[in-house]
């Protein structure tokens, strides 16, 4: 009988989800990784990857149905997959910013609500959720990905009180930048209009180029296998160079001086 933990990772085709996996997987966990395209060259031969679409609700149940076939339960899951768009408030279309909530937001809850009565049922079951700093921190011209992250933030909070008693915990991680494919799929659009041009150019290459410099997905990776496996997981984890930097400055800072602190940093 196969006693390994058994986890779901969503969003575990590249990246950080990727990086989630073959370290778990490393470590003496059954992985499940769930992607919209599993990858032709699978480097981990003991991870098993599943097709899934966090954006359909069917597509979420069947893998869920499909673990209990092969494991006959579940003990946690990390709610990873998301998408990035780059673009002003005023400019981006409610089309191109539906696929950023359907997938960042409505994706988490229906992985959630698939997997939830698993967890419960273990008695132990771990919740990790990845968020984003730009969810404390909004970047310009990334306002709908950082409400979204926003949004994941609350529903984390939310959650972790709701099941207090239950045996499942909650954990939030917030990475600040992570260099990996994630960022060449952002949904970049089309130019600004003129009186966002400049500003909009500027602010790209400075997320460009931060992004460049960003350290790879296994710093991530090595946050959530720490959160699934801690005694007792912390709410919160902020992953990445500096990253104190954005919790510490929202609670002590008044919110002119943060806004004021990000237009500087994004040349602004």
């Amino acid at each position: 009988m196969d006693e390994r933990p058994r986890v779901l990772i969503t969003g575990a085709s590249s990246g950080i989800g990727l990086a989630c996996a073959r370290l778990l997987s490393a470590q003496g966990w059954r992985v499940f990784a769930g992607a919209r395209q599993v990858p032709e060259s699978r480097s981990d031969a003991a991870i098993e990857y599943l097709t899934v679409d966090v954006r359909s609700s069917s597509s979420m149940q069947g893998v869920v149905d499909a673990i209990l076939r092969r494991a006959a339960g579940l003990d946690a899951v990390v709610c990873n997959a998301g998408v990035g768009l780059f673009g002003s408030i005023e400019h981006v279309t409610l089309e191109r910013a539906d696929v950023v909530w359907d997938t960042n937001v409505a994706g988490v809850l229906r992985t959630l609500r698939a997997t939830l009565p698993l967890l419960r049922a273990a008695r132990r079951g771990r919740v990790v959720i990845v968020g984003s700093l730009a969810g404390r921190a909004p970047i310009p011209f990334q306002g709908h990905y950082s409400a979204s992250k926003a949004a994941v933030d609350a529903i984390a909070l939310s959650l972790r009180n709701e099941l207090q008693g239950s045996g499942v915990s909650v954990s939030l991680v917030e990475p600040g930048d992570i260099r990996t494919r994630f960022n060449e799929r952002t949904d970049w659009g089309d130019p600004e209009p003129v009186a966002y041009r400049e500003a909009a150019e500027r602010c790209r290459r400075i997320v460009e180029k931060s992004l460049t410099a960003a350290p790879g997905p296994e710093l991530v990776a090595r946050v959530v296998a720490r959160a699934l496996q801690a005694r007792r997981p912390r709410m919160r984890y902020t992953v990445g160079p500096d990253s104190w930097l954005v919790p510490v400055g929202r609670r002590l800072l008044p919110d002119w001086l943060v806004l004021r602190l990000i237009r500087s940093h994004f040349d602004l």
